[in-house]
Parts: C-alpha cells; sequence; structure tokens
C-alpha cells in the first residue's frame, strides 16, 4: 500500500515493506528477510527470542491497534489543548498594543515551530514521539493566541471558540461515520489530489504573508470575502484529510504494522484536526466579525 500523504509516504511498512539490520527486505505479513551475507534461511539475528536451541523466533514488538492510535492521538490532543489553555490564560487581552506585542509574538513563535516541526515529522524516516509531542505543544501556544486575536479583535463577545471546538468534534464524528457506514475506499487520485491541494493551500499561504509584509496581499487570510472562501475550502480539505487518515489507520492495522506507527497516524490525526478548527474558527470569525 503506497501513500501520497508525506506523514506516511517516507514509511518502509506502509509501503509494503521492512528492511533488517543487514538491509535485507522483509515484508508485513511473515516477516520473511531475504538471505544476507550467504546465510540462507536466517532472519536478522537481533531479532532472534528465546526458544528452541537452533531456532530463531521473531520477538513481538507489538502492533498497532485502534485502542493504541486512540492512546496516541488523546496524549497528542491533550498536549494541545493544554498549552492553548495556558496560553489563552497566560496572555493579556489586546487592550493595549504591549498587549497586543505579547499575543502576536506568542502566535509568532509558536507557528513557526509547529510548521518547523511538521515538516520534520513528516519527512523524517524514524518516528520520534518527542518531536511528535513538541509539535503539539508549538501547535497549542500556536492555536491558543490565534483564537484569543480572533475573540477579542475579531468577533468579541460571540463565544466563537466554544462553537470552533464543538463544531471540529462534530466533523471528526460525522466523517467517521460517513467512512463506516459508506465503507468509503481511498485511491491514488484522492490521495494524489488531497495532498497537492493541502500543499497548495499552505503555499498560497506562506506567499499573502510574504505579500502582507510588503504592503500588499491577495485578502486569503483576511476576513472578506476571498478570506471567506478560502477558509470554506480549507474546511473541505481538512475533512478528506481526515479520510485519508482514516484509511491509513485501517490499512496499517490490517497490515500489522508495529505498535509506534500509532504515533505517526496520531501526528496525522492531529494535523487534520488542527486544520480543520483553524479554518472553521475563522469562518465563525467571519460571519460574526463586528
Amino acid at each position: 500500500m503506497r501513500s501520497n500523504n508525506p506523514v506516511f509516504n517516507r514509511s518502509p511498512e506502509f509501503n509494503g515493506q521492512t528492511s533488517n539490520a543487514y538491509g535485507n527486505m522483509a515484508y508485513p505479513g511473515n516477516g520473511a528477510a531475504y538471505p544476507g551475507y550467504g546465510q540462507q534461511g536466517y532472519s536478522d539475528p537481533s531479532t532472534w527470542g528465546t526458544g528452541t536451541p537452533g531456532t530463531p523466533t521473531q520477538i513481538d514488538q507489538g502492533r498497532m491497534t485502534i485502542d493504541s492510535v486512540v492512546q496516541k492521538t488523546a496524549i497528542s490532543l491533550g498536549v494541545v489543548v493544554l498549552l492553548a489553555a495556558a496560553t489563552w490564560i497566560m496572555t493579556p487581552d489586546l487592550t493595549s498594543d504591549a498587549a497586543a506585542g505579547g499575543l502576536y509574538l506568542a502566535l509568532m513563535v509558536g507557528s513557526l515551530g509547529a510548521f518547523a516541526l511538521s515538516i520534520v515529522n513528516s519527512f523524517k524516516k524514524t518516528i520520534s514521539p518527542a518531536l511528535i509531542l513538541a509539535f503539539c505543544a508549538f501547535e497549542g501556544v500556536a492555536l491558543g493566541a490565534f483564537s484569543k486575536v480572533l475573540d477579542n479583535a475579531v468577533a468579541p463577545g460571540h463565544g466563537i471558540v466554544v462553537q470552533a471546538v464543538i463544531g471540529t468534534f462534530a466533523a471528526f464524528a460525522g466523517t467517521l461515520a460517513v467512512y463506516k457506514f459508506f465503507d468509503i475506499k481511498v485511491g491514488n487520485k484522492f490521495r494524489t489530489f488531497v495532498t497537492a491541494a493541502m500543499f497548495g493551500m499552505v503555499a498560497l499561504g506562506l506567499l499573502e504573508i510574504v505579500l502582507l509584509a510588503f504592503g500588499t496581499g491577495t485578502g486569503v487570510l483576511g476576513f472578506g470575502g476571498a478570506g471567506l472562501l478560502f477558509a470554506i475550502g480549507g474546511l473541505v480539505l481538512g475533512v478528506f484529510m481526515l479520510i485519508m487518515d482514516f484509511d491509513f489507520v485501517e490499512q496499517g492495522i490490517a497490515q500489522g504494522l508495529p505498535e509506534r506507527y500509532s504515533w505517526y497516524a496520531a501526528f496525522a490525526l492531529t494535523v487534520s484536526l488542527v486544520w480543520i478548527y483553524t479554518n472553521l474558527l475563522r469562518i465563525l470569525a467571519i460571519l460574526n466579525q463586528d
């Protein structure tokens, strides 16, 4: 099973093959390695366990399950929510330029850190739970600051943050129900489209930030008509990203991937949920702005 999702496509297990310590290729399901160094029929000795003398036994390092994915995702989202709440509480309201400066600084630091670690985690060949949790921490700081800016400056008094949180979990539950009820199958064309659209929106957003720095822009990150259309497109894309994530989890469990890949699944799901939340929050802010 090959994937166009950058979170998974550099993972040999998700692409249907693994390698042992000698570089011999093995395939999930039977764990048999191609012979290496002239030793016919033997697998990697580092994976042997105790058993009958002379009979190599593979060590069971655990497999990815629904429970392990749920646990890792709950931990990841918990870090995001905790840091977002801490940022909201510890930063002052937008009552002065000094207060605004501190809040925007938290937004900038959190956003840059989250973006950098998202790239590292997406293209890193080895799974690092510490880096994934670090991404969640920076993402939480960015979300807390972003939410407070929109709630204070764009649509004060409308409760858009609570609405966005409820809407995000409703989107997750609804997408999961549709995925299971209609037994949706994800094809390569769909994966290619969603991945290309995701990178396209990120690139367009970065370009808009550069243009705004020079005093111009297209308005896609603003709170007018262009910004509303961009946010709606982002929300729809976020739902498509969730469908891809559900498919990866389902296929990964079916292929018996190692338990550590639950962290990859948790990272992908967290990215999708954050994507949905930020775009939904922007839509609510635009529709309720004073």
